[in-house]
């Protein structure tokens, strides 16, 4: 199959998106199939097997408004390109989130006139008005949704004050139109039943439009690698978000380095004025936290492999890979049980409430005391991991619902390899508008 894999941002490190597309692309082309990558910014890292194997990557430029080392920067006039950039900045300035938007209908115009090129078009959580546009081409078309941003939007309403609430609003507003599109892709992609439920509700789809293909992890990079550092408690947070409960994991861990000597490993990317920095510093345990980001996936697995305990406090996960990649490693888990969690770990892992502090601490305290409680904690998770999640089985399931996709299309049997018989052109249509009101 001739696969165009399309994702608005593609963080290399540590970031699920990103995650996706390095590993789906490269495992859909060790199986034989075409891929070529369509992302914004940031770009996804191709390792060599994916380079090897004949995965390429088309970048789709754009004014890269939320990039360090300067986020929500007001572009020069001379980088204006088209009327998309100067709707990007405006969403901006309004406090909206316009990457999904713009992102697709780039796709779309760079796609319109190569629908012999591809037999499916493969949407990563985008879910922008551009994917109709896509559709319109001819092009058979999937699209996953990870988990529904609708709980980013809950919890960050939330934990937002004054003003800044209708600001948390305002900026998950692209949650309209993704609603609509999904509603419109006639074969939907999620990570997990706990995601299949949430999204169902929340987008109101319809039977028969959902399939669960669970994620995968590199199991030979992500392994058991001897020796433990004594204390040491790794957690991987893509955001310092809400979402993540990063705060209820510092709170934990101020608890317990009043009792033992440990040592905290934070992979994310804080922000120095952001919350998080200042409960470091409010709870006094900066001499015991190491805060890191942009590591790649052998930094990741070394770091993960090395600690006695790993923890995902996560407030709610549609799969949660870094619960997977720490079982992975043989590495005792410490868990809430939000969203997808307790369906992906098992019995494979120490869960506690969400939000409890307490009981974080808790189940510190038990591992850190209980050798023999850790090791068989580790064992059964590099167990259950090793029989449920590779990144193999994931493409080979992933390429059976293309094959799904383009025969409901074309309503015709695929034979892979033969000529489409369709050479239609999209104009780049303008958003309707209703869809514009989404914006």
């Amino acid at each position: 199959m001739r696969i165009a894999l399309l994702s608005y941002r593609s963080k290399p490190h540590c970031g699920g998106q990103g995650v996706y597309v390095r590993h789906l692309s490269r495992e859909l082309a060790l199986l034989g199939h075409q891929v070529e990558i369509f992302s914004g910014q940031p770009y996804p890292e191709l390792d060599q097997a994916a380079i090897d194997a004949g995965v390429t990557l088309t970048k789709v430029p754009s004014l890269d408004l939320y990039g360090e080392p300067d986020p929500f920067r007001t572009p020069r006039l001379r980088e204006f390109r088209d009327w998309l950039d100067v709707l990007e900045v405006g969403m901006m300035w309004t406090a909206a989130f316009g990457e999904p938007l713009t992102f697709s209908k780039r796709a779309a115009r760079l796609l319109r006139s190569r629908r012999r090129d591809f037999d499916v078009v493969h949407d990563n959580q985008c879910l922008g008005y551009g994917l109709l546009d896509i559709q319109r081409a001819g092009f058979p078309l999937v699209a996953t949704i990870h988990h529904p941003i609708t709980q980013d939007r809950s919890l960050a309403i939330r934990a937002a004050k004054g003003l800044k609430k209708i600001t948390a609003w305002r900026w998950h507003s692209f949650l309209a139109m993704q609603g609509r599109v999904a509603r419109r892709v006639p074969s939907l992609l999620t990570v997990s039943k706990t995601s299949e439920d949430d999204i169902r509700e929340a987008f109101n789809i319809p039977e028969g439009r959902l399939v669960t293909i669970p994620l995968g992890v590199d199991i030979d990079a992500f392994a058991p690698r001897g020796e433990r550092t004594p204390g040491s408690i790794v957690c991987v947070a893509s955001a310092d978000a809400p979402l993540k409960g990063v705060s209820y994991l510092l709170q934990a861990f101020a608890k317990v380095a009043a009792e033992r000597e440990v040592h905290l490993t934070l992979v994310s990317k804080l922000d120095p004025e952001g919350p998080s920095a200042a409960l470091i510093d409010e709870l006094a345990i900066g001499d015991k936290i190491t805060v890191v980001s942009g590591v790649d996936d052998d930094e990741l697995a070394a770091l993960l492999a090395s600690a006695e305990i790993a923890c995902v406090p996560s407030l709610y996960e549609g799969f949660s890979l870094p619960a997977v990649e720490a079982m992975s490693c043989g590495t005792p888990l410490v868990a809430t049980r939000a969203g997808a969690i307790p369906e992906v770990v098992g019995d494979a892992a120490l869960l506690v409430e969400p939000r409890d502090a307490e009981a974080i601490a808790g189940a510190f305290l038990e591992l850190l005391d209980d050798p023999d409680r850790r090791e068989r904690l580790g064992a059964a998770g590099r167990d259950r991991v090793t029989e449920r999640y590779s990144w193999a089985a994931v493409a080979a399931a992933t390429a059976e619902r293309y094959r799904e996709a383009i025969e409901q299309a074309t309503g015709a049997p695929f034979v892979d390899g033969a000529p489409t018989d369709t050479d239609t052109e999209a104009g780049d249509a303008d958003p309707s508008e209703s869809e514009m009101t989404a914006c």
